[in-house]
């Protein structure tokens, strides 16, 4: 059976290729620097530093001001096709090999220089500015003469730095303090891992007591920190102050870490930098700049190399029919010399100003507004991309999660029936308004029969509190900040939280009647519709994590005193802890199928006495020195157990304008999506279901937690069973995958119609860029947002035939004279036919429109048909053919004036590449007839100039024009009869459509 074939581990292979970007810890090995090490920081002494630091500068540029013109010209000179054009300029230096005058081969080939040199510059001036920016922006340092300013490339290690709400945390810190009142601040990380949750940190408790900011200069204290690492998640470290009786040791994690990149989201912060420059984690986790060339790139040096072969065996047939004679090697690079004009250098102005024009196009494109094209050297790459890797968070959603249903079981509320749960809300506080003290109290704890306003009131009430929400009040106008939070005035408040889903919950409840007004780390404080102020009394909270998908609060009312335990999570974990119903399973079925998350709500009442015993054992728990974690769980699983099913809720994450069209426009035209992103597994898959990256009819495979080699082979043999299946994984598990079987996975996980990747580094959407490129050898696209997608989007790949001329040696007996010379090989290459083979960027085979509405006509670009092989050999012999035509029809009708070959042949030439490029259009532009019209009457006006060459009078005759004409139709006509033909008996896809 297939499932029990064994899976072979791969086998590691040391990357040697261009693309590999290693780890900073590689790449100071490779550079002889010193190897990352733990540190002992002191506060406000960076002069006591044991070791030297980088200086805190942010470099994204690929050269330095010595670097630029070697790098640049390297990166041109180490593909064949631009060295072929090198040495052919150099080779005219010697003058037994010289056919012409030397600016006819420099001038081509500075020109291509040129363009390319002066758009690295201006791509590297504007990442220089870009750099600048960041670096000068200022901060508040702390020192022994009090405030100072400092610019972020100024700052050092052991520096007390102040960061300013909405400010970025210019370097990796510790946190010391913050101006809150809460003792705590929130950050925004999407620049660094991607989500939109606010992140809560906690500064160290010794410094956060200390009365004053500048109190932190008093004191004899260090952190003594791990070495640098890429890490973005965890951190291991200890804060110690030693003027203290006795000394106080705290240890740190990541909660008291804050990372740059990050803005700060609440208060003032006050930390000490412990990483700068490129030890930073953001820098460690983004690779180095590297220079991209593109398939069609690649592709015609790889035909320039079989064109220069062919020239080869051409100039040894040349020579072999003289029996090699005399000097024979010498006549052999001539041969080559003479030849050389068949891979013309127009071709390479041709396709960087095509590129320059795309990039114009993209910037110009009013469905896309405000684009700014970054490079412009891969743009042609859009159009063949097999695989579209894209960020979820800000790409294919807003970042803004709404409120969209509320399930009791019997009945559901959605966006269109929220009035009815405020007029439930309101009826129940009304009526307990009304109700005397003592009937109150009786009617509280002798509930015989539930309403349906008390199943909603209850409902509205957990979600209410079941969070870790924070209500923030700022200042508007002639409002003070204190005054305002003591009213708890609505247009100053905002929330915090370390998820968007909780905060759509909260903004929710405010919605329908109950609001949350105030929250500290013991008491949460709720508003009724009527105004009053019901206060609630923390007394346990249990956090989400990624292993328990669910959170808790244990709070008592302080108007009744009851102890209520409330418990939202996801409905797996869920379905085990609530009492048996037989609605459940299928509405949470339901709710996600139509892309919503979904929450169980349940709540347990508690008495005093049970409160006590579980409290006692819980402190008890969290005292153990072994397995703590596993008898902490045990003991908050003792109250999980048959608790109260309240509602069901379901939320959406908003996505961008367009996603589902154009990523069911994208499946259609056989490009696959995989989404990876440092969200949580079910946010990751709620959004794929919602922005249909994943349709109905298909099934989701969860790619289990797995840690070691035997649990992988296992879920991937499970996998493996599975047909149309789309994959979700997250991000430990696709790491060991990859360790073991990372040939297995990738066969498997490029059949899957999309693939999900949650909890993923900025490092691993690198990596499985890489590894698609690899195993697939097809085009990747990135898109992303943040800067954790910086790495997936340097490592991502994004985004004719040659005619030929020169039957001409073989007709005068071998000999390696050239027939064109001087400034006509330079007009032939440059403005008698660049323009109309230039204008052919402007050809389009059908309208946008048309495109998007047949996806499936993109599949041909995949095929790589355009520049295939087989057209390559068309157009090869379509080449030989009227080059023939052009030289033998000279012969046979021009015998006896046979001295005026070069205008015959090169009108003829001119004429026929002419006629090529409108026989080859498909849909005419207006700038493509000028293009034609503007290079004949450059031809026609040139010839007064060029009387070194042709002669004016012989072809002003009527003999010279109606023979010229006759050769150049039989170079054509034969072409444009098969074309004809084929496109009516055999029509591309296209075609069918613009009929």
């Amino acid at each position: 059976m297939t499932d029990n074939i064994p899976l072979q581990p791969v086998r590691q292979k040391k990357r040697m290729d261009s693309k590999h970007r290693g780890g900073c810890c590689e790449c100071l090995k490779c550079c002889g620097r010193r190897e990352p090490r733990p540190r002992t920081v002191w506060l406000g002494h960076p002069e006591k530093r044991e070791q030297r630091y980088p200086r805190n500068v942010i470099n994204n540029q690929k050269y330095n001001f010595f670097t630029f013109l070697p790098g640049v010209l390297f990166n041109q000179f180490k593909y064949f096709f631009n060295l072929y054009f090198l040495l052919l300029a150099c080779s005219q230096f010697v003058v037994e090999m010289r056919l012409g005058a030397l600016y006819t081969y420099w001038v081509p080939l500075g020109f291509v220089l040129a363009v390319t040199v002066i758009r690295e510059a201006a791509e590297e001036i504007r990442c220089y500015m870009r750099d600048k920016e960041v670096n000068s922006q200022i901060y508040s340092k702390l020192t022994a003469r009090g405030t100072v300013k400092v610019k972020s490339s100024n700052i050092q290690v052991g520096d007390l730095i102040i960061v300013e709400k909405n400010q970025r945390v210019p370097a990796d810190m510790i946190f010391l303090r913050t101006s809150e009142k809460n003792g705590s601040c929130f950050l925004r990380t999407d620049q660094l891992d991607g989500e939109t949750d606010w992140k809560l940190r906690l500064p160290v408790s010794c410094t956060q007591r200390l009365p004053t900011a500048s109190d932190l200069l008093q004191i004899r204290s260090y952190v003594y920190a791990e070495e640098p690492n890429i890490d973005i998640h965890n951190f291991v470290g200890t804060f110690t102050r030693e003027d203290s009786d006795p000394p106080v040791n705290e240890s740190l994690s990541i909660e008291n870490t804050l990372w740059a990149s990050t803005v700060i989201a609440s208060g003032t912060v006050v930390g000490v930098v412990l990483y700068t420059g490129r030890e930073l984690r953001s820098v460690m986790n983004t690779s180095n700049p590297r220079s991209k060339i593109g398939l069609f790139d690649l592709e015609v040096n790889c035909l320039t190399k079989i064109l220069f072969g062919a020239l080869v065996v051409v100039s040894l047939v040349m020579v072999a029919l003289q029996h090699f004679a005399g000097r024979w090697y010498l006549q052999i690079i001539r041969f080559l010399l003479l030849f050389s004009n068949i891979i013309p250098i127009s071709l390479r102005v041709n396709l960087d100003m095509g590129k320059i024009v795309y990039s114009w196009v993209i910037r110009r494109d009013s469905k896309i507004p405000g684009t700014v094209v970054r490079s412009s050297t891969i743009p042609e790459q859009l159009g063949r991309i097999s695989y579209l890797l894209t960020d979820k968070t800000g790409t294919l959603t807003q970042n803004e999660m709404v409120f969209k249903r509320l399930h009791l079981g019997t009945v559901a509320y959605g966006l269109d029936s929220m009035d009815e749960v405020q007029s439930h809300i309101f009826s129940i506080y009304t009526q307990q308004a009304q109700e005397p003290p003592a009937a109150k109290a009786l009617s509280l704890a002798a509930k015989v029969r539930r309403t349906m306003s008390s199943r909603v009131h209850e409902a509205v009430k957990a979600i209410a509190l079941c969070h870790n929400v924070t209500p923030v009040y700022e200042a508007s106008g002639a409002t003070d900040q204190a005054e305002a939070e003591r009213h708890y005035e609505d247009s100053c408040r905002a929330y915090q939280a370390a998820s968007p889903d909780e905060v759509a919950l909260v903004q929710w409840t405010e919605s329908v009647g109950l609001t949350l007004v105030g929250r500290d780390q013991s008491s949460v404080q709720l508003r009724s519709p009527g105004g009053h102020i019901l206060n609630f009394t923390i007394l346990q909270i249990f956090p989400f994590t990624y292993e328990s998908k669910r959170m808790g609060i244990i709070v008592r009312d302080e108007s009744t005193g009851e102890i209520t335990f409330y418990m939202k999570g996801a409905d797996v974990v869920m379905a085990g802890i609530v009492q048996y119903n037989d609605w459940l399973e299928e509405e949470c079925g339901n709710m996600a199928r139509e892309g919503l998350r979904v929450l169980v709500v349940a709540k347990k009442s508690l008495t005093e006495e049970q409160y006590q015993d579980f409290e006692a054992r819980y402190v008890q728990a969290k005292l153990s020195v072994h397995d703590r974690s596993l008898k902490v769980a045990t003991v908050i699983e003792s109250l999980e157990m048959e608790m109260e099913l309240l509602c069901l809720t379901g939320v959406e994450d908003q996505l961008q304008a367009d996603v589902r069209p154009t990523l069911e426009t994208l499946r259609n035209a056989g490009i696959k999506v995989w989404m990876l992103t440092g969200d949580k597994l079910e946010t990751a898959t709620c959004t794929a279901k919602n922005a249909h990256l994943v349709t109905r009819t298909q099934d989701i495979h969860i790619f289990r937690l797995v840690t070691n080699r035997g649990e992988a082979h296992l879920e991937l043999n499970a996998f493996r069973r599975k047909h149309d299946c789309a994959l979700v994984i997250s991000g430990d598990s696709l790491e060991v995958c990859l360790k073991y079987y990372e040939y297995e996975f990738m066969e498997l996980a490029c059949q899957c119609p999309a693939v999900v990747c949650c909890r993923c580094a900025p490092t691993q959407k690198a990596q499985i860029v890489r590894l698609l490129q690899e195993r697939t050898g097809k085009l990747t696209c990135a898109v992303g947002d943040g800067g954790n997608d910086v790495s997936m989007i340097q490592e991502a790949d994004c985004g004719v035939g040659v005619e030929g001329k020169a039957v001409f040696s073989s007709v005068f007996y071998f000999a390696s004279v050239p027939l064109y010379q001087g400034f006509l090989i330079i007009g032939y290459s440059t403005i008698y036919t660049m323009f109309p083979v230039f204008s052919l960027v402007l050809d389009k085979d059908v309208k946008s429109e048309v495109a998007m509405l047949y996806p499936e006509l993109y599949k041909d670009l995949l095929k790589g048909r355009p520049l295939s092989y087989k057209t390559f050999l068309i157009w090869v012999l379509i080449s030989i053919y009227q080059g023939s035509i052009i030289m033998y029809g000279a012969l046979l009708l021009f015998e006896s004036e046979f001295v005026h070959i070069v205008a015959i042949s090169f009108t003829s030439l001119i004429l026929t590449e002419l006629l090529m490029v409108a026989l080859t259009i498909q849909t005419w532009h207006w700038l493509m007839i000028v293009a034609e019209l503007l290079s004949l009457s450059c031809y026609i006006a040139s010839l007064v100039f060029l009387h070194e060459f042709i002669d004016v009078y012989f072809i002003a005759t009527l003999s010279f024009l109606w023979k010229v004409t006759v050769i150049t139709l039989v170079s054509c006509l034969p072409l444009y009869v098969l074309k004809y033909l084929r496109r009516r008996f055999s029509p591309p896809s296209y075609s069918k459509l613009t009929s």
